[in-house]
């Protein structure tokens, strides 16, 4: 059952897409009617994500991602369609008329987070019991004070088989729910009966930016692997795409992210005072964690454990928050492995002064390179040199190119001149890499021309551009529909049918006498739909030609058709000729 279209009108009415998407991207470049900001569905430094006030759409040039405010929702917050609605509703102070498919989705997913919260208050309580012995020590040990657990809602999943299980069924929940959670696990044994999917672990509450819990991550108390258990991803909760103790960090006055390694480590921080610290859920850094710090900071440091694995993290992590645009230093910790165990050592000042004196990412890069070879011989020297100037070449800012070109110069001990010479040929070689790579891609018409998703791939190129110029014309003046209909024009010569799906969505809402705006059109097509839809429309258009332009645009249709149709039939072209001639046969 789908929404009344009434109703979706006054809901992409009354919530301005500028106000919405403002409220997770940084609106501040403004050309014509559009606004720009860094995209958030994709890195990158320069502002290519555009919002469009009079269309009330968003557009990225740079990952193509498009549409209205409903397909944002649904996108930033991985919604379907009936939850973006219910969030925006909910937003605008509407009453979302009865969808039965909705409201079952909705019913889980409350469902869900309530039983993770009664998980988590279970959680919290078993600290105080005698079997929670265990995690108060640990508490204790990795001194942790009772403000920190309140604040984090820390808790202790008991060293029990079933202990969560039996009190959540107590409460109600049935077994299907605590598997839907993640919160048990089906035995594999006999296949049915289950387990507690967390035993003997600190547990951390994962809490997203709006508090609601939607999963958890739990430390092992002892020995055993791993040492970090999350729970899987469901249909509240999403690893990849969540941080945890962001719900706090956002808040932060201090203009910057601390990005460590484990919970404990972002507890430690907050408790000395830096209210900044999240981690990334005990896995590698993901492109969806980037993009949500993009939201909340513009610079980010990086406090990875010392050891092998945090080097080699880190230096993943640089080229991934340097790409999105994000300001990226990197703390060196001397003397301790992470940063619960060197404020410990050293206290909350010393780890002050380690932030303020904390490296730009260039030079932790340079000075791990520099840790794989020998200087002191020759071929030493060589090796750095080559990777150090392919580094540096790979940087976009001329002056960060020379300026640590001069470091390299110096640690090699040889002449600036002749390191710099080296990074302008490798970056030369690497621009002229790049050309022929977009020269191929642009000459390329047809490839080019191919919407991004192949769920909506044209058939004929050169009639969907003519078809696409046929949508774009209504949706700029919808009275020349009465142009399309003077030349008898249907949706049947549509070779896309997603073209023609939104050319019958303009035609029904203007027989239902409702305006065919972009945003009312957007609500009706699926996320790669309304990306394309997005940039056909964003494409300039004269209205002053408006008729002359549409004529044009079908006579491209049918002459296209007429190719396919002699291609077809060789006999086409002779016939075609006839009549064209007046020549018999």
């Amino acid at each position: 059952m789908a929404f009344p279209e009434l109703f979706l009108d006054e809901l992409v009415r009354k919530n301005d897409i500028v106000d919405v998407v403002g409220s997770y991207v940084r609106l501040t470049k403004k050309t014509g009617n559009n606004l720009f900001g860094l995209c958030p569905f994709h890195s990158e430094k320069t502002p290519s994500f555009s919002v469009n006030v009079d269309k009330q759409i968003y557009h990225c040039f740079g990952c193509g991602k498009g549409g209205g405010v409903v397909n944002f929702i649904m996108e930033i917050e991985n919604l379907s369609f009936p939850d973006a609605v219910h969030v925006l509703a909910k937003r605008a102070g509407m009453t979302v008329p009865d969808e039965t498919t909705s409201k079952e989705t909705q019913s889980r997913r409350a469902r869900l987070l309530e039983l993770n919260r009664d998980a988590a208050r279970f959680f919290y309580a078993s600290l105080l019991t005698p079997q929670g012995e265990t995690a108060r020590k640990y508490i204790a040990k990795r001194e942790i004070s009772k403000a920190m657990v309140t604040r984090f809602g820390l808790g202790v999943a008991l060293d029990s088989w079933s202990a969560l299980y039996e009190a959540m069924t107590h409460k109600g929940y049935t077994k299907q729910e605590l598997l839907d959670a993640g919160l048990v696990k089906l035995s594999r044994k006999d296949g049915s009966s289950v387990y507690d999917a967390f035993r003997n672990r600190l547990m951390f509450p994962v809490i997203d930016v709006r508090g609601s819990i939607i999963g958890f991550s739990g430390r092992i108390l002892g020995d055993g692997e791993p040492k970090y258990l999350n729970s899987p991803d469901t249909l509240v909760f999403e690893k990849s795409r969540n941080l945890f103790a962001l719900n706090l960090a956002k808040k932060t006055k201090s203009g910057v992210l601390i990005l460590t390694e484990g919970n404990v480590d972002v507890v430690a921080l907050h408790q000395a005072g830096f209210d900044s610290a999240v981690a990334s859920l005990g896995t590698s850094l993901t492109e969806e964690q980037v993009r949500l710090m993009t939201r909340y900071t513009h610079d980010v440091i990086i406090a990875y454990d010392m050891d092998e694995a945090g080097t080699k993290a880190s230096q993943r992590a640089i080229g991934m928050l340097e790409k999105a645009g994000l300001g990226v230093k990197v703390l060196r910790m001397r003397d301790a492995k992470d940063p619960d165990e060197f404020i410990k050592k050293f206290g909350r000042d010393a780890f002050a002064l380690l932030i303020e004196s904390s490296e730009h990412h260039i030079d932790y890069r340079l000075h791990a390179i520099r840790a794989k070879y020998d200087l002191g011989t020759d071929e030493g020297r060589l090796n750095y040199l080559g990777e150090a100037t392919d580094m540096l070449s790979r940087l976009q800012s001329a002056v960060e190119r020379e300026i640590f070109a001069a470091k390299v110069a110096e640690a090699a001990n040889v002449s600036q001149e002749a390191v710099t010479n080296e990074v302008k040929k490798a970056f030369k070689r690497r621009l002229s890499a790049e050309k022929k790579k977009q020269d191929v891609r642009d000459m390329n018409v047809s490839a080019g021309f191919q919407p991004g998703d192949r769920t909506i791939r044209y058939e004929n190129v050169y009639s969907a551009a003519a078809e696409e110029g046929v949508i774009r014309l209504l949706v700029l003046d919808g009275e020349l529909i009465e142009t399309a209909d003077s030349l008898d024009f249907e949706e049947t010569e549509f070779t896309s049918p997603f073209l023609q799906k939104i050319f019958e969505a303009i035609k029904k809402r203007r027989r239902d006498g409702l305006e065919a705006s972009p945003a009312s059109i957007l609500a009706e097509l699926t996320s790669a739909e309304a990306s394309r839809f997005s940039m056909i429309i964003e494409k300039p258009e004269a209205l002053s030609s408006g008729t002359k332009a549409m004529q044009d645009y079908i006579e491209k249709i049918r002459a296209e058709r007429l190719k396919r149709s002699a291609r077809e039939d060789p006999l086409a072209v002779l016939q075609k000729y006839r009549d064209k001639t007046g020549c018999g046969g």
